[in-house]
């Protein structure tokens, strides 16, 4: 008995999923870098002091901390925002997005505890997604996706301006714009 084969036939790949463990750590680098890129810039500008005064009215734990501590909460969001993306695409030391990632999350905990003391409970789960989320990055780059270490290159340095370009247009500038003339 001779088997014929059908030389029309398409030939069968193996089946592959949709989504990637590697695509979905990019995707929530860019969306977590991005807002806590905007959500930190937002605190730095209250270093301005009439920003400041007028900022309790709109975010109500604003008035139990010290100016101060709210910069400084900003710049760690901005940095870590931005050290969720810019290590890991330029591949100029990626292991610094872990460790951003891990920043975040233990920001989010503090956070969580800090809203938590004052009764602030509708705030919470932001907070525990925020930090799961960012926890998750963390591990994915660090154990289960890493990304591999490269010189410095010209290009790898034009993609590392174009993406504080592209941070500074998508996040600072209507951030800034907001704080700056909305009236709270």
């Amino acid at each position: 008995m001779t088997t014929t084969r059908n030389l029309h036939a398409l030939p069968t790949r193996p089946r592959t999923t949709i989504f990637s463990l590697n695509g979905v750590l990019w995707v929530l680098q860019a969306l977590w870098g991005f807002f806590f890129a905007g959500s930190g810039f937002g605190k730095v500008l209250l270093l301005d002091g009439a920003l400041y005064e007028a900022a309790p009215r709109a975010v109500a734990w604003y008035a139990a901390v010290p100016q101060p501590l709210i910069v400084f909460i900003g710049v760690v969001e901005v940095l870590g925002g931005i050290g969720l993306i810019l290590p890991a695409l330029t591949r100029v030391k990626p292991r610094l997005t872990p460790l951003a990632a891990a920043g975040l999350a233990l920001t989010m905990v503090l956070a969580a505890g800090f809203h938590v003391v004052r009764g602030e409970f509708g705030l919470v789960p932001a907070n525990v997604v925020l930090g799961a989320v960012s926890g998750f990055v963390a591990i994915g780059r660090w154990n289960l996706r890493p990304i591999a270490s490269a010189p410095l290159t010209a290009p790898r340095l034009l993609k590392a301006l174009a993406v504080v370009a592209v941070i500074v247009l998508l996040t600072f500038a209507p951030t800034w714009y907001t704080m700056t003339h909305a009236q709270f």
